[in-house]
């Protein structure tokens, strides 16, 4: 095991992989803390793909414009997070999930609608969602 670490600590500094420790610490409680308050906040048809969706439609342009950078950014931020919990401590495929909800791109509801439809995750959102008594989500049927 010293051999690993005297190997690792050529390429990389000590103070560096410290502070990716911690970093990765805080990122798993914060995603054991803040994906259940998101996924419970949703609103049970959210991921239908039925029910039309409108980000700010009664706001200003210039305020809808900013916030439709600072909500891409953010979920570009959650979806690369996700990506690194898959290999370390954390909810990786929830924190993708949250990431893609808030980003826009072309078929992004169509993404959504797959990555849900798994029955493990929806089973897992659902009974995190009947624990805060919610109602579980609701998904359009498959034609």
């Amino acid at each position: 095991m010293d051999g690993a670490l005297a190997t690792i600590q050529q390429w990389i500094p000590v103070n560096v992989l410290i502070g990716l420790t911690v970093a990765s610490v805080i990122g798993f409680v914060a995603s054991l803390i803040a994906i259940p308050l998101i996924l419970v906040r949703l609103p049970a048809d959210y991921f239908d793909m039925r029910t039309p969706r409108h980000w700010m439609k009664d706001h200003h342009p210039l305020l809808r414009l900013v916030g439709l950078i600072v909500k891409n950014a953010v979920g570009v931020i959650f979806f690369l997070a996700g990506l690194a919990m898959l290999f370390l401590p954390g909810q990786g495929l929830l924190t993708m999930l949250i990431g893609v909800s808030l980003m826009d791109f072309p078929r992004k509801r169509e993404l959504e609608a797959k990555m849900v439809g798994q029955p493990t995750l929806l089973g897992i959102i659902n009974t995190m969602r009947q624990r805060f008594n919610k109602p579980p989500l609701t998904l359009a049927p498959d034609p």
